[in-house]
């Protein structure tokens, strides 16, 4: 067990409940269980004041940007697996609330936005598992999403210790998937996007994972490029890749809930993503991935605070 003393701008359920990643679960007490990088660990907040948890805490509707912040404790880390995978993995080493200050400087939208969702946090994932997970993710839900992996997991992936009484499996390696056709995944029920995941992996494979595995170390172009020359990715799928694994912190992901919030907030038409994209990497520059992260946060869970933000904006433009 590792306990962090001082972790600030810090939520799990913002974190781990606003579509970055697909293999963590609330537990009862407000702790969330989640596998990464074949390890399983759990990881409740704790208020340093009382010792309450404060894991699955909602968003601070106050004035300020102070999120929930106390002792994060990881149950199941040695300090070398901190010190190697989690402490990377949850971005500890960043300074939120100056990205929050700048975002929210003159903008009312992304400053209710992060209100909502202040502890957000972008993870940084293994690059082969956030691929394929978001090629799995088109056109789906997240509870399905969810279980697709769950599934391709528990069927492909190498078995890891038992936790909490629960089996748990490691994400299945590209090696692995690239030896299947699409019609050995159809117990999964993938649909569509197993011809993507299969020959998605053989693609990767082909190098050894080389290429794939480089994409945080080159040019934004260049991973593009690379990205979208794979079965199954197109900009969406590819933005997410970007964004969560590799260190692209520009890039803006525009799905639905994107979609609803720049229509409704900013007056974008909604079918116009070109504009939407354009006026992202404007307004929100390097930032944009953050931004697009409480954006999506704010429109999907407070759907009447966002709402009633819409009218606040639009009363202010008259």
């Amino acid at each position: 067990m590792q306990l962090i003393k001082e972790v600030k701008d810090f939520n799990l359920k913002h974190i781990f409940d606003c579509g970055q990643c697909f293999r963590w679960e609330e537990e009862a007490d407000g702790s969330y269980t989640g596998t990464a990088f074949g390890k399983t660990v759990n990881m409740r907040l704790e208020r340093e004041a009382d010792g309450a948890c404060c894991a699955g805490s909602g968003g601070n509707h106050g004035g300020g940007f102070e999120s929930c912040s106390g002792f994060l404790i990881i149950d199941g880390a040695s300090e070398e697996d901190f010190e190697n995978i989690w402490r990377a993995y949850l971005d500890l080493d960043r300074d939120y609330g100056e990205i929050k200050k700048t975002l929210a400087a003159g903008d009312l939208v992304v400053a209710n936005a992060i209100k909502s969702g202040e502890g957000i946090r972008l993870l940084n994932q293994d690059n082969w598992e956030t691929l394929i997970s978001f090629i799995i993710s088109q056109n789906n839900n997240i509870p399905r999403i969810k279980r697709c992996i769950e599934n391709l997991s528990a069927a492909l992936g190498e078995p890891l210790p038992d936790y909490r009484g629960r089996k748990r499996y490691a994400f299945p390696t590209f090696e692995r998937l690239s030896e299947l056709e699409p019609e050995d995944l159809s117990e999964i029920r993938l649909g569509y996007r197993a011809r993507y995941i299969t020959e998605t992996a053989k693609a990767v494979a082909s190098d050894g994972g080389e290429m794939l595995y480089s994409l945080s170390k080159v040019p934004t172009k260049e991973a593009y490029e690379y990205l979208t020359s794979l079965c199954g990715v197109g900009p969406k799928v590819e933005n997410c890749i970007l964004l969560f694994s590799m260190e692209k912190y520009e890039r803006f992901p525009i799905d639905v809930w994107v979609r609803r919030v720049m229509n409704r907030l900013y007056n974008i038409d909604e079918n116009d993503v070109k504009s939407m994209s354009a006026f992202a990497g404007e307004k929100f520059g390097a930032y944009g991935g953050f931004a697009q992260q409480y954006l999506f946060y704010y429109m999907r869970e407070f759907k009447e605070e966002a709402a009633a933000a819409e009218k606040a904006t639009v009363n202010e433009k008259k």
